[in-house]
């Protein structure tokens, strides 16, 4: 059964009438870009066709009560008087409500069933699928408009100040703006998109480590305090302002550490938008050696992979049929993530797994992943 006759199902039995309305927000896969959105860079997601689904119907008070299907579990809260707790799923909500509400905009309350496939801490983005598909909710009840950027930056609100994870723009926006058939080349800085298609003939298929991220919450403070060490260093407000050549021309009178990461984030921007133009030229060759130069950035001068995704982009790149792979998302677990030939794609992903657990020990779960539209009113 179908996510949306699941909800759409559940919904009837629950509510005992068919939805007014079933939204839909999609995770997704980086390409290329990674660490560079919160240093004003380039990134290059897409939406995965796998989403979250939420099937409802207004209401006439101000209240929303949403049932999870993936948590068994039904929330209520009142829009004109938030609460902030640690009560899970729930805030995510909650916290796309205030920061609606905080914009300005009038909610009407709504009630709703939802279910998702994105796989919760795999670096996939299943926090901005469901913060993206209440934002659609929302704005097709109260009748707002709907923008995706702007709906984009709220929901990045509600994550940074309301749920408190201080992430960048890029989950988000590309659930909001993701297009089929398309990766999206986003500039964080200005939020301009530039939808970008996928060479022809190839696939995108996500390979997960079956490991979940420990150190990251740290690790990405630190992170961040060290870019903009080197951005102060070279007197710019982000390493996005600096080129390859300035970057190389300097880079011994930095410390050796702020230098690595400093490397990656620069040569990572200049990566992603070559990227942009080589898919543009079709040309799945060069989009897959920039893929594999990113990983080992990754790997060594940012330092973020582990001996888990350092495995499962070693056993893809050995692989007939692979033009590239690397890791994706924050790092230290999670997925990577690969290009190949889709006549191959369902052959390389059983190769691929049965050599990962044979290297590793741990069974990981492999999809072959299309690119899909952003959040939608179905």
């Amino acid at each position: 059964m179908s996510l949306l006759d699941r909800v759409t199902q559940a919904f009837t039995e629950r509510l005992g009438s068919t939805p007014a309305v079933v939204v839909r927000a999609p995770g997704r896969v980086n390409l290329i870009g990674e660490h560079t959105d919160y240093n004003d860079g380039f990134v290059m997601p897409m939406a995965i066709d796998r989403a979250v689904w939420i099937a409802l119907r207004p209401r006439t008070d101000a209240h929303v009560h949403v049932h999870s299907l993936d948590f068994n579990d039904s929330r209520t809260f009142p829009l004109d008087a938030l609460q902030h707790a640690n009560a899970g799923w729930i805030e995510y909500l909650k916290g796309v409500a205030w920061a609606l509400q905080e914009a300005g905009f009038a909610l009407q309350g709504w009630e709703g069933v939802l279910s998702g496939d994105v796989p919760a801490g795999s670096g996939l983005s299943s926090s901005a699928a469901l913060e993206l598909a209440t934002a659609r909710a929302f704005a097709t009840v109260s009748n707002l408009p709907w923008h995706p950027a702007r709906m984009a930056k709220l929901a990045q609100r509600a994550e940074n100040q309301w749920v408190g994870v201080n992430c960048g723009i890029m989950d988000q926006m590309i659930s909001a703006a993701g297009q089929a058939g398309h990766a999206l080349l986003i500039d964080c800085r200005s939020l301009e998109t530039v939808a970008t298609p996928l060479p022809a003939g190839t696939a995108v298929v996500i390979l997960d480590t079956g490991t979940r991220r420990g150190l990251v919450d740290s690790a990405y403070n630190e992170r961040r305090a060290q870019c903009e060490t080197a951005a102060r260093f070279f007197g710019v407000p982000a390493l996005r302002d600096v080129a390859v050549e300035m970057f190389e021309a300097q880079a011994d009178e930095l410390d050796p550490l702020a230098a690595r990461r400093a490397r990656h984030v620069i040569t990572e921007n200049a990566r992603t938008l070559e990227a942009a133009e080589v898919m543009r030229q079709g040309d799945a060759d060069a989009l897959g050696r920039l893929m594999n130069a990113s990983h080992t950035s990754l790997r060594d001068d940012f330092e973020v992979s582990s001996a888990a995704l350092n495995a499962m982009v070693a056993c893809a790149q050995q692989e007939p049929g692979c033009f590239g792979a690397r890791m994706t998302g924050a790092g230290f677990g999670g997925c990577a993530v690969a290009l190949v030939n889709a006549a191959d794609a369902e052959t390389f992903a059983s190769r691929v797994a049965t050599a990962y657990e044979t290297a590793t020990a741990i069974k990981p779960s492999v999809y072959v992943s299309e690119a899909t539209a952003g959040a939608q009113v179905l």
